[in-house]
């Protein structure tokens, strides 16, 4: 299993653990919705995903931001990162 996680970049593997951490709060909620099986509860369960997802889009894109500074000019980062400040303004608005 250590030869296999060798093959990736480690900022590539914090990325996809950092998604995978989100499927299985996804996965969390669908199982509580389930068990509660009410409406009002599976709303406030749906709302508390969507403070979640943003915040875990900032942290993935931050490590990749972090993970490609060295290969990029500072004018295409920037860009970069205000289109990712627009998608989250886009979600939260």
């Amino acid at each position: 299993m250590k030869h296999l996680l060798e093959l990736f970049d480690s900022t590539v593997l914090n990325m996809a653990g950092l998604r995978l951490l989100s499927a299985a709060f996804e996965l969390t909620a669908v199982v509580l919705m389930l068990h509660f099986n009410s409406i009002q509860k599976a709303i406030i369960i749906n709302g508390s995903l969507a403070l979640v997802g943003p915040i875990i889009f900032i942290f993935t894109m931050s490590l990749g931001l972090m993970g490609i500074a060295g290969d990029v000019s500072f004018s295409k980062l920037a860009m970069i990162g205000l289109g990712v400040c627009l998608v989250v303004i886009g979600v939260l608005k």
